[in-house]
């Protein structure tokens, strides 16, 4: 499963939306879209950013 792939399962769990993400984190959602579809490659502070959003940590969203 690729990191977007696993962002979005987290953020499906948690019942938050793109839009909630990107409020909390100071994405826009269109990069929150993008970075779940593998079209936008995400820093490791943005992946930092995503995860404290979402209430997961980091190693959930990164580890094969």
């Amino acid at each position: 499963m690729r990191i977007g792939e696993r962002i979005r399962a987290a953020r499906l769990r948690a019942a938050l939306t793109q839009e909630r993400v990107a409020l909390a984190t100071g994405l826009d959602r269109p990069s929150v879209v993008r970075i779940e579809q593998g079209q936008q490659a995400a820093t490791i502070d943005t992946l930092i950013l995503i995860a404290h959003a979402i209430g997961v940590p980091l190693a959930d969203l990164v580890r094969e």
